[in-house]
């Protein structure tokens, strides 16, 4: 909902503010005054085109700001575009309406008389398509001379069927998902076809080269002592030389011996000197270290001995090893990752092979699904189609349009393959006088027969529309009488149709809809120190007699004038209540 819009150097509006509220809201004023600027104002929130001829002669820059009530997350509108093949699932957009602070959001557009213009939501610069992003499901414009939201396909596809209703809703969601599984058998399809001699050639490489590294059985511990085992074997008889001195010089022959003879002899001191003692202790552990370290070093001598068979095989190792680990790493630690890398990589190809042998059948039968539910959302369609027609008819005679005829034409695609939204075609056709063929609402209708065709499709689907703010400019050109009245009513329906809070903002200069208005804003015009200025002032409830009287063409003050007045707002009170 729009609380409150503000707009400043626009046009020949120097400063103005609007309180809006639920319900119908109308803009009355003379001609020239800038009632239009108001409707523009809101078309540069939505992201429309701006220009520098815009900005007021002698102001630096058009401002436009809005304070926003968010709706609900469960009644945000949908995104526009539909279906996105290529969507990241996992990537993580932050919605603009979560910047709101104390409940509201300020959303605005700046354009400068020299510049590229500048938009904001909640106070942050953003490209100036995100406030159509952020807008354009829940404001609609529409306009005497711009391209209204309802002549564009998938807007007209998606209220179809959202007018279908529930169940129709649950076929179109496994239409959904038949469309995502068809789509993604025709992704891996395309796959496999790409390069399938390079992939198998690939595949070869891969399985030569598990098969080589398998066939060394590494095992990284064991292999890590490969040159210490050589180093051993290649200097056996040199070892066991200096092994076998090494044990005799710690024997009892060599330090060994002596170290006793030591110890023997100090044991007998006659002393008790802790000093001594201490030090007689630590000599006890030196021959204890000795002798243990002389046993493990025959130990080891015994296990040193010349093995050219054993030897032989451990060059042999080491050769292999080091070729591997020329082509797949620096270490032995590579090479395993490398071989579990390409084992990995192995299996999937593996996979895609396994596919190729029944894609196309995979593809045949996902396409089958899609085929078969897409012609139940045909179906639904139609069915919806026929309904939408009778109800809007039923609205167009008192909207001076009796002899005008809506289509909605439910069409195949024909030779295109299925799309995300389905098989069909959906189109909006008016033939506007008997006679004429029916065409598309942009091309064969005036810009008021636009907007009161619009407005007979908002009507019929009031509670099927997310779009809670719509506005219309001068939706009654070309109507009066009695037919303003059924114009006026049909705009109070729309704005209180829905079970939800609809704001419904209407630019008119008939008395006869004004009457129907819940608030009424009246645009003025004045020469201020040689310029024209704009205000806007919002009509109290005792003074909308007088400005119904004025808007009428007679006096504020005048007897006739303020009876037709009083008797439009009793007929409007009357139809509103019926």
């Amino acid at each position: 909902m729009i609380e409150e819009l503000h707009i400043r150097g626009l046009g020949v509006i120097e400063d103005v503010s609007l309180s809006l509220a639920p319900g119908l809201t109308v803009v009355t004023g003379e001609t020239g005054a800038g009632k239009t600027m108001i409707v523009t104002a809101l078309e540069l929130l939505l992201g429309a085109r701006a220009s520098t001829d815009l900005v007021r002669s002698g102001a630096s820059a058009a401002l436009v700001e809005a304070v926003l009530t968010p709706p609900d997350p469960q009644s945000r509108p949908t995104p526009r575009s539909g279906v996105s093949e290529d969507a990241d699932d996992d990537a993580a957009v932050e919605d603009p309406w979560s910047w709101a602070e104390d409940g509201v959001l300020l959303v605005s557009r700046e354009i400068p008389s020299d510049g590229r213009s500048r938009a904001r939501i909640g106070g942050r610069l953003v490209p100036v398509s995100a406030l159509g992003e952020l807008l354009g499901g829940h404001v609609e414009v529409h306009g005497q001379h711009e391209h209204v939201r309802l002549a564009r396909a998938d807007v007209q596809r998606n209220l179809l069927d959202r007018f279908a209703g529930d169940a129709h809703a649950e076929i179109l969601t496994r239409y959904g998902e038949a469309y995502a599984q068809w789509r993604a058998a025709e992704r891996r399809r395309a796959l496999l076809s790409q390069d399938a001699q390079a992939r198998e050639d690939r595949r070869e490489r891969l399985a030569r080269e598990v098969a080589e590294i398998d066939a060394l059985a590494i095992d990284p511990e064991q292999d890590a002592r490969l040159e210490t085992d050589l180093e051993r074997l290649e200097n056996a008889e040199a070892l066991r030389e200096v092994l076998d001195l090494a044990v005799r010089s710690l024997g009892d022959d060599g330090a060994g011996g002596s170290l006793a003879s030591a110890l023997h002899g100090l044991r007998r001191a006659p002393t008790s000197d802790p000093d001594l003692l201490a030090l007689i202790e630590r000599i006890t552990s030196s021959t204890r270290e000795l002798s243990e370290t002389a046993a493990d070093l025959a130990i080891y001598a015994a296990d040193v001995e010349a093995d050219e068979e054993r030897l032989a095989a451990l060059q042999l190792r080491k050769r292999d090893l080091t070729a591997l680990m020329r082509r797949f790493g620096a270490t032995i630690d590579d090479v395993v990752r490398h071989r579990e890398d390409a084992a990995r990589e192995l299996a999937e190809l593996g996979a895609l092979v396994a596919d190729a042998a029944h894609i196309d059948e995979t593809v045949r039968v996902a396409l089958e699904a899609v085929l078969v539910v897409g012609a139940e959302v045909g179906a639904g369609r139609r069915r919806a189609a026929a309904a939408l027609e009778l109800a809007v008819g039923g609205h167009l005679a008192g909207l001076a349009l009796a002899h005008a005829k809506v289509e909605v034409r439910v069409s195949e695609t024909g030779a295109r393959q299925p799309g995300p939204d389905g098989l069909d075609d959906v189109d909006v056709l008016l033939a506007a006088n008997p006679g004429e063929p029916a065409t598309r609402l942009s091309e064969g209708a005036s810009g008021g027969e636009r907007s009161r065709v619009a407005l007979a499709i908002e009507v019929a689907l009031a509670d099927a529309d997310e779009a809670r703010v719509l506005v219309f400019d001068e939706v009654d050109a070309g109507v009066g009488g009695s037919t303003a009245l059924a114009l006026g009513e049909q705009l109070a329906r729309l704005a209180h149709a829905s079970a939800r809070p609809r704001q419904v903002l209407c630019v008119t200069h008939l008395a006869q809809v004004a009457a129907f208005a819940d608030v009424h804003h009246v645009v003025e015009k004045r020469v201020v120190e040689g310029r024209t200025v704009t205000s806007v002032r919002e009509v109290a409830e005792s003074e909308r007699v007088a400005e119904l009287s004025r808007m009428l063409g007679g006096e504020a003050t005048a007897d006739a004038g303020l009876d037709h007045a009083r008797g439009l707002l009793e007929a409007a009170r009357s139809r509103r209540a019926v």
